[in-house]
């Protein structure tokens, strides 16, 4: 029965998005090269149709350029129409790597969440509750440790702040009598013309008033004392 109707043929794998869009990419390229040469011929017989005078010659010219600009068209559309189906696959392929992203997405957020799970079992929240608790009043008795530790000796807690202050202001007369005791040579300078409270000297002779000068310039001498 085989050999009469012949075996039944695997059918291979799908074409994927890939090669499709390489497929009709190819297309393109050989579409796109017709029209570079049409538009090759076109040029040539534009050159023939100006340079030929007007009769039945160019008239023949015109209309084989014509029937290439009709194929030019056509190859055109061709190329419009390969192009939206580039672009649609383009959709498709993105709008499939994002399925695939989502679907990694999902499954490494799975594996966390059971990870999360595994792990809060091993921890519990009174567990830690009770080592705050217990944090707590190890750093209370270190603090009571070091008071103790930083505690002064032969110092009697009972100490009277008047006989302190006493003794303070009798320090400071033995330091007054001590620097009283210093020869003068040794104590610091002072200011000798403020311990005699003398006048200050003048900056500037007084002026004369006007009308008491003699020829000379010099105060004039008043006429009580010339008669004297």
């Amino acid at each position: 029965m085989k050999k009469i109707f012949g075996a039944k043929k695997d059918k291979g794998p799908p074409p994927s998005i890939q090669d499709a869009t390489e497929r009709i990419n190819k297309r393109g390229e050989t579409v796109d090269e017709k029209i570079k040469k049409l538009d090759e011929e076109l040029a040539r017989y534009k050159e023939q149709i100006r340079k030929t005078r007007p009769g039945p010659s160019q008239e023949a010219i015109k209309a084989r350029a014509i029937r290439l600009l009709k194929h030019k068209r056509m190859y055109e559309e061709q190329r419009n129409m390969l192009f939206n189906q580039t672009y649609n696959l383009d959709q498709v392929s993105f709008a499939a790597d994002g399925l695939k992203d989502a679907q990694q997405t999902m499954n490494a957020m799975k594996a966390a969440n059971k990870e999360l799970k595994g792990m809060m079992k091993t921890v519990k929240i009174e567990d830690i509750d009770n080592m705050q608790d217990e944090m707590t009043d190890l750093m209370d008795v270190s603090n009571e440790i070091q008071e103790t530790l930083g505690r002064s000796y032969n110092i009697p807690d009972d100490v009277d702040e008047e006989e302190l202050m006493g003794e303070l202001d009798a320090l400071e007369s033995d330091m007054e009598f001590e620097s009283a005791a210093v020869p003068s040579y040794l104590q610091p300078e002072t200011d000798f013309d403020a311990d005699l409270n003398l006048p200050a000297a003048p900056t500037r002779p007084a002026a004369v008033p006007a009308g008491q000068e003699d020829e000379l310039g010099l105060p004039a001498v008043p006429r009580t004392s010339l008669r004297s």
